[in-house]
C-alpha cells in the first residue's frame, strides 16, 4: 500500500475519520436493496468478459494465442490499480446537480457498453485488448461510485449488513454473468454485450431513485487538482492514519494467503485424488457450488451479525480462522467430503472476512468528503495479492517436491496461516472500529 503523504494534503481535506463523525440517518431496505442490484448489474457486466467472453473472442480472431489472454486482463489489472484512486479523487470534487457519484455510474455504465460494443465487433488482438481497457475503466468507475455511495449514506450500524449484501452481490454476478454469456455464445457481440445490458437494466433503479444529492453546495479542497497533485493522491500517511493503514496491512496478508489457495485449486484437488486434472471436472464443480453458497452465506450473515453486536474486529478474526480451519481440513482429509467440506469452510471464511473488512473500511476512511480515493486506494491491498501471490508460490511448491510433484499441502497450510494472520493483524491493531 501506498505509505506517504505530503503534509498539506491531510489539512485541505482534515476530517475525522467516517466511523467518529456525527452519525449519519438511516438508509432505507429500499436504497440497500437498490445498491445490491446495482453492484449484481456492474459485477456481472465487468466478470463475464474477463471470465469467459475474451477467451471467447480471443479463440476466434487469434486461435491458439491463449498467453494474449494474460497479457490482455494483467494490462487491465494494472490500469485498474491506477486508475482507482484517480477516479475515486474525481468524484469526491465533481460538484452537480446530480450529486458526486451519479455521473460517474452514468458515465462509466455507458462508456463500458461502448467498449463491449468495441470487443464484440474487434477483428484483431490490438483493438479487443483497447477494448477491454476501456472497460475496464467505465466498470471501474462504476464500482467505484457504488462503494463511495457506502461512504456516503451509511451508518455505522448499516455498514455490516449493507456490505454483506453487496459481498454477496459480488458471489452471485459472475455466475450470473458467465451464465448469460454462454447463452448466446453464437453471438460475437451478445457474448460481451448481453451481460452489459441486463448490468444497465439492474443499475437504473438507483440511479433514478436513489443515487445521490445535489453536490453543488460542497466546499471544493484548497489545494487545486494538477497532475502533481493527482499523483500524490496515490499516497497516504499511515502514521496519520494508522487505523486504515493497518487494516490494509491486514487486508493484503489475507487476500496473499487466499490467493494461495484458490489459484491452485484445481491442481491441488487432481494430486489429492491421484488423478489428472481432466478428470475432476465434476468434483471441481461441486467445490465451486458448494463455495459460492457458503461465502454467500457467510457475507450476508457476518455482515449483518455485526451489526446486531456490534463487533467488527472478532468477526474478521473469525473469518481468517475459519478459512484456515478449512484449508486444514482440505489437506489432512483423506476423503472427498472432508475436501468439499474443507472448501465449504474457507469460503465461509471468506465470505464473513470480506463482508466485515469492508465495513471496517467504511468505519476507519481518513475522510469522507474524500472517499473516492480512499477507497481505491485500500482497493490495493485485495488486487495485488492477486499479481504477486501467484510469483511466491512456486517456491513453496517446490519445497521437499519429488517425482514430478508440487508440495500444494504447504501451499495450502501456509495459505491458511496468512489469513488467520492477516484477520489477527486487523483484530490487535485497528482501534476505532468496534
Amino acid at each position: 500500500m501506498p505509505l506517504s503523504e505530503p503534509a498539506g494534503a491531510a489539512a485541505a481535506t482534515a476530517e475525522p475519520a467516517a466511523g467518529r463523525q456525527e452519525q449519519l440517518p438511516d438508509v432505507s431496505r429500499r436504497y440497500m436493496v437498490l445498491l445490491m442490484l446495482a453492484g449484481i448489474g456492474s459485477s456481472m457486466a465487468s466478470v463475464a468478459p474477463s471470465a469467459f467472453s475474451l477467451a471467447i473472442r480471443l479463440q476466434q480472431i487469434a486461435p491458439g494465442r491463449v498467453e494474449v489472454l494474460g497479457y490482455i486482463t494483467g494490462l487491465g489489472g494494472i490500469v485498474s490499480l491506477l486508475a482507482g484512486p484517480i477516479v475515486g479523487t474525481l468524484s469526491d470534487r465533481t460538484r452537480s446537480r446530480w450529486g458526486r457519484r451519479l455521473p460517474y455510474l452514468v458515465v462509466g455504465t455507458l462508456v463500458g457498453l461502448v467498449a463491449q460494443l468495441i470487443m464484440g465487433f474487434a477483428g484483431n488482438i490490438l483493438v479487443l485488448g483497447a477494448g477491454w481497457l476501456v472497460a475496464v475503466l467505465g466498470y471501474g468507475a462504476v464500482g467505484h461510485g457504488i462503494g463511495s455511495l457506502q461512504a456516503d449514506k451509511l451508518p455505522e450500524h448499516q455498514r455490516g449488513k449493507v456490505s454483506g449484501l453487496t459481498g454477496m452481490a459480488q458471489m452471485l454476478a459472475p455466475v450470473l454473468g458467465i451464465g448469460l454469456a454462454t447463452s448466446v455464445v453464437g453471438s460475437p457481440v451478445l457474448v460481451f454485450l448481453l451481460p452489459g445490458l441486463v448490468g444497465l437494466s439492474l443499475g437504473l433503479p438507483l440511479w433514478f431513485w436513489a443515487a445521490d444529492t445535489d453536490s453543488r453546495q460542497l466546499p471544493l479542497p484548497a489545494e487545486p487538482l494538477t497532475a502533481a497533485s493527482m499523483f500524490r493522491k496515490l499516497l497516504f500517511s499511515p502514521r496519520r492514519h494508522p487505523d486504515f493503514a493497518w487494516n490494509g496491512v491486514g487486508r493484503f496478508v489475507f487476500y496473499f494467503g487466499m490467493t494461495f489457495n484458490t489459484t491452485y485449486m484445481t491442481f491441488f484437488v487432481a494430486q489429492h485424488q491421484k488423478t489428472d486434472v481432466t478428470a475432476i471436472g465434476g468434483l471441481v464443480a461441486a467445490l465451486a457450488g458448494a463455495g459460492l453458497v457458503a461465502t454467500a452465506a457467510g457475507a450476508f450473515g457476518g455482515g449483518l451479525l455485526s451489526d446486531r453486536l456490534h463487533r467488527r474486529r472478532l468477526f474478521v478474526l473469525l473469518g481468517g480462522a475459519v478459512f484456515a480451519s478449512g484449508a486444514v481440513l482440505m489437506v489432512t482429509s483423506g476423503s472427498v467430503a472432508g475436501l468439499i467440506a474443507g472448501s465449504a469452510l474457507t469460503n465461509l471464511g471468506l465470505g464473513v472476512f470480506a463482508a466485515v473488512d469492508q465495513a471496517i473500511v467504511l468505519d476507519v476512511l481518513p475522510s469522507r468528503a474524500e472517499a473516492g480515493r480512499y477507497l481505491g486506494i485500500i482497493n490495493y491491498a485485495q488486487q495485488i495479492p492477486h499479481a504477486l501471490a501467484p510469483l511466491a508460490a512456486g517456491g513453496l511448491m517446490a519445497v521437499g517436491a519429488a517425482g514430478g510433484t508440487r508440495n500444494y499441502d504447504l501451499l495450502y497450510l501456509v495459505g491458511g496461516a496468512l489469513t488467520l494472520a492477516g484477520g489477527l493483524i486487523i483484530m490487535t491493531k485497528v482501534r476505532t472500529s468496534r
